[in-house]
């Protein structure tokens, strides 16, 4: 059972879960399954898979960011998109480029079955996996060696970077969700002579307390209920490197004053361990939080936060710098180009306008989204234009003569939101059945079939 091939499943839809459970299972085919791109995004840094099996929508990061993760981070990892939206056809192609398969929903669980069996059994070529290695380094030096932007207050803090850089003092930054604070930790640990050692990065954020101190400090086998084997910690993992602690000020007091010895000691005592450990470990913190609000309120240490902000520095938000908007877009368009093998691009008039008078309460990792999703659907072209990412088809809301209605409701299902989808579509285009297939990416005869289904279905007039 060993040589079982490992697959990663992430939908939000729970009884997908289960079925593909006990398909693969039957199969000899082990399965993890996750709820959400972003519990992804920590399961593959905790096992190997031989293969990503992943929705297309999905809340907080969809499947084309966990795609874009995936290639940056694992290039060789083969992916298959699922969804149950029909209206990607420009995405489709372009991840095509990625030698990704893709499967519309609905299908049969024999034909799923059929593509994983045959993605397993194919081994990657040895050109593929020394590129794949190649395009990991080059895009984690070309992303981590710089922080984009011309702006003064951008300015003054690159100015500050060499003398931060060069020492193994705490920092703290602080910023709102967006900003870049884990980018700007990766150039300081890249520009220290702490380059060549680990990286660590850990979002407290996402810890369950039950588990937080495993996961910062390790643990041995038999030390609490579940404890199967050893487990390194994160300061254990970045010993003679940086350690990240993304959000420090969610974890729970108990913690924090076990961060703060460890800091003070520079050694660290494993769950279930008697004896401590010394690690050199320089720590990176960071937060979205007011600080001093969480300090008067209780809910984080001052004596903590003195002890990491021994270099406090805090990044501006996107809408405080818009001068470096086109700077940043050009940087993302050039980088999701590459990483996807599409040609050169640029951005059109209007959609550089579209940028530039946007609040973006999302900071740059909201445009850097939106700039990832213009490439993908432009494809082939070489000029992004506005409707490649400002489409309703993938906002939360659309806007309406009657106004803004949500896209998605809860207790929907997809069949209610394909049947909106298309009678939106046939509104929009003055009921036109060709141009609403064309924008639909779907046959003309699929149109006129599915009118006659909802007419039956007493959903429109006969």
């Amino acid at each position: 059972m060993a040589d079982q091939p490992r697959v990663l499943f992430v939908d939000d839809e729970q009884m997908l879960h289960n079925l593909f459970s006990r398909l693969f299972k039957r199969n000899d085919i082990h399965l993890s399954s996750c709820m959400s791109a972003v519990q992804a995004v920590d399961a593959l840094k905790e096992e190997e898979f031989d293969l990503v099996i992943t929705d297309f929508m999905m809340p907080d990061m969809d499947g084309v960011e966990l795609l874009a993760h995936i290639r940056k981070e694992y290039p060789s990892m083969r992916v298959i998109m699922i969804t149950a939206h029909a209206n990607v056809q420009h995405a489709v192609r372009a991840m095509k480029k990625g030698a990704i398969d893709y499967i519309p929903k609905p299908f049969s669980t024999d034909e799923l079955l059929e593509r994983v069996q045959n993605i397993l059994a194919e081994p990657e070529p040895e050109e593929v996996v020394a590129r794949a290695r190649k395009q990991k380094q080059d895009s984690r030096t070309k992303a981590s060696s710089e922080f984009i932007g011309e702006h003064p207050k951008v300015q003054k803090l690159k100015e500050m970077l060499p003398l931060v850089s060069a020492n193994r003092a705490p920092i703290f930054i602080q910023g709102e969700s967006g900003t870049g604070k884990e980018v700007l930790a990766r150039v300081i640990h890249n520009q220290s002579d702490r380059s060549g050692k680990p990286f660590v990065a850990l979002n407290c954020a996402t810890l369950p307390s039950e588990l937080a101190e495993s996961h910062l400090f390790g643990h041995l086998k038999g030390a609490f209920t579940g404890a199967v084997a050893d487990m390194t910690g994160a300061f254990e993992k970045a010993d003679g490197g940086t350690l990240l602690l993304d959000e420090v000020t969610e974890v729970s007091q108990n913690i924090q004053a076990k961060l703060l010895r460890a800091l003070q000691e520079q050694e660290i005592v494993k769950v279930g361990s008697s004896s401590p450990m010394q690690v050199d470990v320089r720590v990176v913190a960071t937060s979205n939080r007011n600080l001093q609000e969480a300090i008067k309120d209780g809910s984080f240490r001052e004596d903590l936060y003195h002890r990491l902000s021994v270099f406090p520095l805090t990044l501006p938000p996107l809408r405080d710098r818009p001068s470096d908007i086109p700077l940043l877009v050009s940087f993302f368009v050039e980088k999701y180009a590459d990483l996807y093998g599409l040609p050169d691009k640029e951005v059109s008039d209007e959609l550089m306008d579209d940028f530039m008078s946007r609040p973006w309460p999302g900071n740059v990792r909201e445009l850097e989204n939106m700039v990832q999703r213009g490439v993908l659907l432009s494809a082939e072209e070489e000029v992004i234009e506005r409707d490649d990412v400002v489409n309703d088809f993938f906002t939360d809301k659309q806007t309406s003569s009657t106004g803004a209605t949500q896209l998605v409701r809860e207790g929907q299902t997809i069949e209610d939101m394909e049947r909106e989808m298309i009678l939106k579509t046939l509104e929009r285009t003055g009921h036109n059945q060709k141009e609403a297939a064309s924008r639909l990416g779907v046959s003309a005869r699929t149109i006129r079939n599915k009118l006659k289904k909802y007419r039956k279905q007493g959903h429109i007039p006969e």
